[in-house]
């Protein structure tokens, strides 16, 4: 008796809210409080059946329009069993992947229509597109799976969408057995052959840790030693004063390609602020794999001449009638593009593979310690 008092009076208080006039702009304030008792008295409604109750259908609706953004969208959406509300919890998962209403909102949308997320997968824009494969992957669901594979395979995908989908498919059994036979099939896009074996290295299933051990062998570091994999090199204790030096160093030569605050050869991306824009362990990948996240605007090129001349280096400028290349010297060359035979981008960094064996393992964690100390100005 008591329960049906009290929905009884939810009731009215829910529709009074629901006929109660837009407020002016002055009256802001006095909305908020209207809709934060609408809520309250919503969470006392939940479970009702709405298509037997229209008139409550017509107040829900009203309040669900008036916080469409907000973490209480996704709450009614989801007491209620709301339907066609798929594209608006799509928008506020991909906007909000590493939170818990976030992940919730992607949840109620793999378990109604998919529709709207076959379509947002196919979204060019890269922070968009990175933000649905991320929270695809904190759902931790079966279902999910499906979508994210084909992500991983797509060597048209951006590199960032591609390790996203990377790091969301290892979150679950099932999607780190998917990347287990992309290894073993070799089928594995070459880019990510590092990012997937250092992973699954630290994966939390002891049978896919020991299966990806033996499909993704170590690097070789110095002397020929197996490196140890990133998850554990991001935890060891470096020196930022030596790895300065290493960066100095003429074996490692990492000052003949790329400048800190001006000191060193302007050919690579400036490295002044890249401890703000990559983590360590995104430093660790881009020292050892740096054909896994080329920057652009740096991307090689080979170009061929009608004359029978060719140079290979970065487009730095290109107009109408002509291309200027800069070669790894620094000195970037004009040529008209009526005198091009052939263009074409390769897949590989200029900087190359297996820097790691020019350097011990501690000279390495010492590099990315003093890259990370290289940051933005407050």
């Amino acid at each position: 008796m008591q329960t049906m008092k009290h929905r009884v009076l939810g009731l009215g208080l829910v529709l009074i809210i629901a006929s109660a006039p837009t407020p002016s702009h002055a009256d802001e304030a006095a909305d908020k409080e209207r809709v934060a008792i609408a809520i309250e008295t919503l969470s006392r409604l939940k479970g009702m059946d709405l298509e037997a109750n229209p008139a409550v259908k017509k107040a829900v609706l009203k309040v669900l329009d008036a916080v469409k953004g907000t973490p209480q969208f996704v709450e009614i959406v989801r007491d209620f069993e709301l339907k066609d509300q798929a594209p608006a919890l799509l928008d506020y998962a991909i906007d909000h992947p590493a939170e818990t209403a976030g992940v919730e909102a992607m949840r109620i949308v793999l378990a109604g229509d998919t529709a709207p997320l076959k379509t947002a997968l196919e979204n060019t824009n890269v922070v968009k597109l990175s933000g649905v494969v991320t929270v695809l992957g904190n759902t931790t669901e079966k279902s999910a799976v499906p979508f994210l594979s084909p992500v991983v395979s797509n060597t048209n995908a951006p590199a960032a969408v591609r390790k996203a989908g990377v790091d969301a498919l290892a979150q679950t059994q099932d999607g780190a057995q998917v990347l287990l036979k992309l290894g073993k099939e070799n089928t594995l896009p070459a880019d990510l052959k590092l990012a997937v074996a250092s992973t699954l290295a630290g994966s939390r299933w002891p049978a896919i840790k020991s299966e990806a051990a033996q499909i993704f062998p170590p690097l070789q570091g110095h002397d020929s030693r197996p490196l140890p994999p990133i998850a554990e090199l991001v935890k060891m204790k470096g020196d930022p004063i030596k790895g300065a030096e290493v960066f100095r160093r003429e074996t490692v030569g990492c000052i003949k390609c790329h400048q800190v605050n001006g000191e060193g050869m302007d050919f690579g991306p400036t490295l002044s602020e890249i401890g703000t824009k990559l983590g360590r362990d995104a430093v660790f990948e881009s020292i050892l794999d740096p054909s896994a996240g080329i920057s652009f605007g740096f991307e090689a090129w080979q170009i061929e001449l009608k004359n029978g001349d060719e140079t290979f280096g970065i487009i730095s400028s290109e107009t109408a009638e002509e291309i200027a290349v800069k070669t790894q010297n620094g000195i970037a060359t004009r040529y008209k593009k009526t005198d091009l035979a052939k263009r074409e981008m390769q897949k590989l960094s200029i900087m190359p593979a297996g820097l790691q064996q020019a350097m011990s393992t501690q000279d390495l964690v010492d590099l990315v310690e003093y890259l990370t100390t290289l940051k933005k100005a407050k």
